[in-house]
């Protein structure tokens, strides 16, 4: 089944299609430069995603998948939210992102209340026409300093509940079965499975 990730990212394209599995084909933006920029304006995960998924799914036949995804820090009042991307600056790299983050903790002096949560939501689309939603979480922990290699974002400073590893030291096979990515690309998979048995 082919399927358009609204999304430039490539870090999160290859995860979505590691976690959906070889039965989908999974192409991005990056691909299809007939589609204009989408602007995210809206004032929640899903909103964005909605937004993201509708407007591209006007110019590409196959079903459109777009998410919004982001870090809650309990201590900054559930920032950066649906700013997490662009939280230093709209073209702010990772290191920056999460520079910015620890840097607001140690401000607020929040040593004891680093609690935090990922969370997801998918917003799948045809022909300008939303189809459905779903949203994953993970709670965790932010950590006072940037650990591991692996993943992208603000996976060096995130510690899912149970674990003592970030999500850049977990394996990438582990964190994708557990991330709120992954809870919502399983709610995900599953819708696309009726929409198979319907075609």
């Amino acid at each position: 089944m082919d399927l358009l990730l609204a999304t430039h990212n490539a870090h999160k394209t290859r995860e979505i299609q590691k976690i959906l599995g070889q039965e989908f084909a999974v192409s991005d933006l990056r691909a299809h430069a007939e589609i204009p920029d989408i602007h995210e304006n809206g004032k929640s995960f899903e909103e964005n995603a909605t937004l993201k998924a509708v407007a591209a799914s006007k110019y590409f036949p196959a079903l459109v998948v777009a998410d919004d995804s982001g870090l809650e820090v309990d201590a900054l009042g559930g920032a950066p939210g649906i700013l997490s991307a662009r939280y230093a600056g709209q073209n702010a790299s990772d290191k920056q992102n999460i520079d910015k983050l620890l840097g607001e903790l140690a401000r607020v002096g929040a040593r004891a209340k680093r609690s935090a949560r990922f969370r997801c939501v998918i917003a799948l689309a045809r022909k300008g026409k939303l189809l459905g939603t779903f949203e994953g979480m993970i709670e965790g922990m932010i950590t006072e300093q940037a650990r591991g290699l692996r993943g992208f974002g603000y996976d060096p400073i995130f510690v899912p509940r149970g674990f003592e590893e970030t999500f850049a030291e977990l394996p990438a096979e582990l964190k994708n079965s557990i991330s709120h990515r992954a809870k919502a690309i399983r709610a995900l998979a599953a819708k696309l499975g009726t929409l198979r048995t319907d075609d």
